[in-house]
């Protein structure tokens, strides 16, 4: 197993506030009660094989943040660590529980995949630590396994894929085909879109989730001939996924996704992704301050587009930073942290956002659109909010109301 590494190359421009303020020391005592001498935050992000780039997105929002809060967390000076998760249960078991024993991190953050996450979730939480995820939202732990010490700074998975749902019924699609890989993220994203959807299934069907080849997937979506196809395949399958469908001559089948078309993966799909829609909680075209002061500075900081896993994240160190200055610095105080974290005073690149009684979001959320750039690059553009305000399903199951 490897060690566990903070943060360095290729990134020492962002990364420069937040570790040379971690070796600081600490200003003269001042009103605080007990302040921590410093903070640490485990960051989990994958950065191996092809869904890298989800993980490199993911980790990028969260040094953003960092950067625009001077390398501290509520005042204090904090490190980051890096925690590369593999995309491994078992790898990310064991580095998480590294991070929380040798290097003491206060809090753990990230994870782009729900398998993932549900690996990590009781090593982390037994432990008293607060766990915020920045992407994986799976509905287990929405509703009877919400866990008090738990935030979704994201989404719940079933929310999204709803969308897309709703999204079908609109636009008059009656008949759609179902392809998502076969874990606990597809099976609530076909769960999600069917919980909107008022029409007819054409087929369901479920590949692994390192699946690249998807020849005999699209000749059953041509043989079907449904009015649209719905699809989640993050990263390299999304990739993948669409150039094949372009290659095979089946855009005239309308493409609407979650988590297959956004900005991670249209830098490798391009003009094969031109017109495809996905749903979302964000957009880099959503025009509010923070949001445009959050997509220019990351283009300027990272030289790319950032996807929805970088903007939840970059919330995801507002959220935190707004925690800790509510108990000035006293993280001891887990009643008076984890109420802060429920408060979620601070200004989302989402616009409407707050949280429900399971920890999880209430926010609105987009039907976007691929679109190409003046400079050139790739966008996701909101095209309408299809949910305003929206609550999961799964929060009257939460012991926790």
């Amino acid at each position: 197993m490897r060690k566990t590494d903070t943060l360095r190359a290729g990134r020492r421009a962002l990364l420069g506030a937040a570790a040379g303020a971690a070796v600081l020391p600490l200003a003269a005592p001042s009103l605080r009660a007990q302040p921590a001498a410093g903070i640490k935050i485990g960051l989990v992000a994958v950065q191996t094989g092809p869904q890298a780039v989800l993980g490199t997105h993911l980790r990028d929002g969260f040094l953003l943040g960092m950067k625009h809060l001077g390398g501290k967390l509520g005042g204090i000076p904090t490190e980051v660590i890096a925690i590369d998760d593999e995309l491994r249960p078992e790898v990310a078991v064991a580095k998480v529980r590294t991070a929380l024993e040798r290097d003491k991190v206060d809090f753990v953050v990230g994870v782009v995949f729900s398998n993932i996450l549900a690996a990590i979730m009781r090593p982390v939480t037994e432990t008293g630590t607060f766990l915020i995820s920045t992407n994986a939202g799976p509905s287990p732990f929405a509703g009877r396994g919400c866990q008090p010490n738990f935030f979704a700074a994201s989404y719940n998975n079933d929310q999204v894929h709803s969308v897309i749902g709703e999204a079908c019924n609109d636009l008059g699609y009656r008949r759609v085909f179902v392809l998502t890989p076969n874990y606990q993220a597809g099976r609530d994203a076909v769960a999600g879109f069917r919980s909107r959807f008022k029409g007819e299934v054409a087929e369901e069907a479920y590949v692994p989730l390192t699946q690249l080849d998807f020849a005999a997937e699209l000749a059953k979506i041509a043989a079907a001939r449904p009015d649209a196809l719905f699809t989640f395949m993050p990263g390299g399958l999304g990739v993948n996924l669409v150039r094949q469908y372009r290659q095979a001559g089946l855009a005239n089948i309308p493409f609407l996704s979650t988590f297959t078309v956004d900005e991670a993966t249209l830098p490798a799909q391009q003009d094969a992704a031109l017109g495809f829609y996905s749903g979302s909680t964000w957009a880099p075209t959503l025009d509010n301050p923070q949001n445009r002061k959050f997509v220019a500075d990351f283009l300027a900081g990272f030289n790319y587009v950032p996807a929805a896993y970088a903007a939840q994240s970059y919330d995801g160190a507002m959220l935190l930073d707004s925690a800790i200055r509510k108990v000035a610095g006293d993280l001891r105080d887990k009643d008076g942290l984890r109420n802060a974290l429920r408060a979620a005073d601070f200004q989302s690149v989402r616009g409407s956002f707050k949280f429900n009684t399971n920890h999880f979001p209430i926010q609105d959320f987009w039907l976007c659109q691929v679109e190409k750039r003046s400079d050139g690059r790739f966008q996701t553009a909101a095209r309408r909010k299809v949910l305003s305000n929206d609550a999961d399903p799964h929060a009257r199951e939460c012991r926790m109301a």
